[in-house]
């Protein structure tokens, strides 16, 4: 695992300064600690951080090819690179190291932009043909490994692994987005293709692009996409049998590794079947961590605890205070832009937990999004039965009505809050689910933005995401559809990003099975009953890791990995917050109305309602964009 960097000028050949190109490189420094260099030649400037996993003794980048007009800056595991190789020589390519990043070199040489079809793994990726005066970008199919890039008005292109690399560069304007900021207060991250800086890109997971010299517009491929492809389905037992054998093999391609190697240990259904794959997998122990916290709603370590003493693991774990908000500050650097997942704060306690015995450790990410385990699913689904029975001429007025008129009960029992419901009956099932993991909804979003922003933005919403992805969904089934937007959105902008940052900032590289594309391949075309069944999501799953796990983790209530936000906001954090919104913070930026935000934090604090979630988006947001032009003119 590493970090990539680099300028690549395609309107002329000027040099690069390599003062600028080593602080960008510099700006990574903890993704690859182990070793760093930079390739520099008039038009083009390389850098990479390495932390090495595989083949210690070579492998250093930026890697040529043997005659010399190749040279590749990469960061990710490709999987299958063995067999590529393999391929490749039977093709007459020579290796020099025992590394998957040659392999990237002589894949280019043989199948072009095409290659990346080729790649198992996550991946992000630059390469540089001398010949054709081109530098070619890739990412990976789920988004797994990052890749930031802009285009500067000069007519150089900056990249690298994060955001900070681009920062180091002194010719970066940074400018907020308008449309960055809509989408983050709705969402609690600025989804791909966007960042909150106006002119800067992440590249979009399952991508390509490609900037040739002298060429005005760049060219941009999908290579890849979610496929939801029905399959051919025996029975239930046949079924059960060949996800393990798929899981088990996912697993497996995941052990390769000269370093030490574990596994992430929750104590929930995902990353116990992990470690149960690499229990069965390999000899030695399987070692093993888990967080805790002090709070027992939050504490799952009890499971974690039962699994590991099935599987005889090294295991270790660490219990975290509730008043663990000593990273407040930090995350704002973590992350480089607004970024409001509160759980960003256990999980980089258990990546700095997990570093201190491996330096690679498997997650079990993605199996909620593949296998229909959120609850959200289950309702969405029971919703959308009441939407099809009834036209949305009808539904629109009928529970719009109800909706505005229904009251806000976030003190009632879950049966009672029905306000919710009735907007969302009031919408389309894309904008219906778009409201229910908003953070901020529109109305809300209405209130707290200022006339200035309202006017900047012109009429865009974040609806615009959602409905452009499900504009080119491969399916129209109900869950399948948003399980697919989970995949586009919440996938790649919260979950995979907080593990990346997270992970890197301790120097760890993670590795994520349930993201293999084979298996991913596999299970969107599985049918939707088999995913989730009555009220039990993952029901495949469950059931075929029932002979694998103990019964309690298979089929316990799903826990989170969540922080007592609304608790800190009302005790140990209730000046810190009213000092950063209030006190000419966020109150002077002209972005949001100052009424309301003094609205949300005395509600709040007085218990009158829960605003923890929109104050902590409001903290992170101050916190990310306190350095940067906040201007709208």
């Amino acid at each position: 695992m590493c970090g990539i960097a680099g300028i690549f000028d395609f309107s002329a050949e000027r040099d690069i300064p390599s003062d600028v190109l080593h602080a960008m490189n510099q700006a990574q420094f903890h993704r690859g600690p182990d070793e760093g260099d930079l390739f520099l030649e008039p038009g083009i400037g390389l850098g990479h951080r390495r932390l090495s996993i595989i083949d210690l003794a070579s492998g250093q980048q930026p890697m040529h090819s043997a005659d010399g007009n190749l040279c590749v800056v990469y960061n990710g595991e490709i999987y299958n690179f063995r067999e590529l190789a393999a391929e490749l020589r039977e093709l007459g390519h020579q290796f020099r190291t025992h590394c998957d990043t040659e392999v990237i070199l002589y894949a280019w040489q043989e199948w072009g932009e095409r290659c990346v079809e080729r790649f198992r793994g996550m991946f992000a990726f630059a390469l540089y043909d001398r010949r054709a005066r081109s530098l070619f970008l890739a990412r990976d199919r789920f988004g797994i490994k990052p890749l930031f890039y802009s285009v500067l008005p000069d007519g150089q292109l900056l990249f690298g692994s994060e955001l900070k690399v681009l920062k180091a560069h002194p010719a970066l304007p940074r400018k907020l987005e308008p449309q960055a900021v809509e989408d983050y207060f709705a969402l609690g991250y600025v989804p791909e293709p966007k960042t909150i800086y106006q002119g800067v890109h992440k590249l979009c997971p399952g991508y390509t692009l490609t900037f040739t010299r002298g060429a005005p517009v760049p060219a941009q491929r999908q290579y890849w996409d979610i496929p939801f492809s029905p399959i051919a389905v025996a029975s239930e037992a046949d079924l059960q049998d060949e996800l393990v054998a798929r899981l088990r093999e996912a697993v497996k391609v995941r052990l390769v590794s000269e370093v030490p190697l574990g596994a992430f240990l929750s104590g929930g259904v995902d990353s116990s079947a992990v470690v149960a794959m690499m229990a069965q997998a390999q000899s030695e122990p399987v070692n093993t961590c888990a967080i805790g916290f002090d709070v027992p709603q939050f504490n799952e370590t009890d499971f974690a605890r039962s699994v590991a003493e099935r599987y005889h693991t090294n295991h270790f774990e660490q219990t975290v205070s509730s008043e663990d908000f000593d990273l407040l500050d930090g995350l704002a650097a973590l992350y480089d832009e607004p970024y409001a997942d509160s759980s960003a704060i256990p999980t980089y306690r258990v990546c700095q937990l997990a570093r201190q015995r491996v330096t690679v450790a498997l997650s079990g990410d993605g199996g909620d999004e593949h296998f229909a385990g959120y609850r959200r699913y289950r309702l969405h689904r029971n919703e959308d039965r009441l939407r099809r029975a009834m036209p949305l001429g009808l539904r629109r007025p009928l529970f719009g009505a109800l909706g505005r008129l229904y009251p806000k009960a976030d003190w009632a029992p879950r049966v009672f809050r029905a306000k919710t419901t009735f907007q969302a009956l009031a919408r389309t099932s894309v904008e219906a689910y778009l409201h229910s993991v908003s953070i901020c909804r529109r109305e809300q979003r209405a209130q707290l933005f200022s006339p200035a922003l309202k006017s900047r933005l012109q009429g865009y919403t974040v609806d615009s995401v959602f409905n452009a992805h499900a504009a080119k969904s491969p399916t129209d089934d109900p869950l399948s559809l948003i399980q697919y937007l989970d995949m586009k959105t919440y996938l790649v902008g919260d979950i995979l990003t907080k593990v990346d940052r997270a992970s890197m900032a301790h120097s760890l590289e993670v590795r994520v099975p349930l993201l293999d594309h084979p298996l991913t391949e596999w299970v969107s075309g599985l049918p939707v009953g088999i995913k989730l069944r009555g009220s039990e999501g993952k029901y495949l799953l469950k059931k075929s890791l029932e002979p694998h796990l103990p019964h309690d983790v298979l089929y316990r209530p799903k826990m989170g990995f969540g922080v007592p936000l609304a608790d800190w906001f009302r005790g140990p954090l209730k000046q810190r917050l009213r000092d950063d919104l209030l006190g000419g913070g966020l109150a002077d930026t002209g972005l949001f109305n100052a009424a309301y935000l003094e609205k949300l934090v005395d509600e709040h604090q007085r218990g009158l309602r829960d605003h923890s979630a929109p104050l902590w988006t409001l903290l992170m947001f101050q916190g990310a964009t306190r350095d940067d032009d906040l201007a709208l003119g």
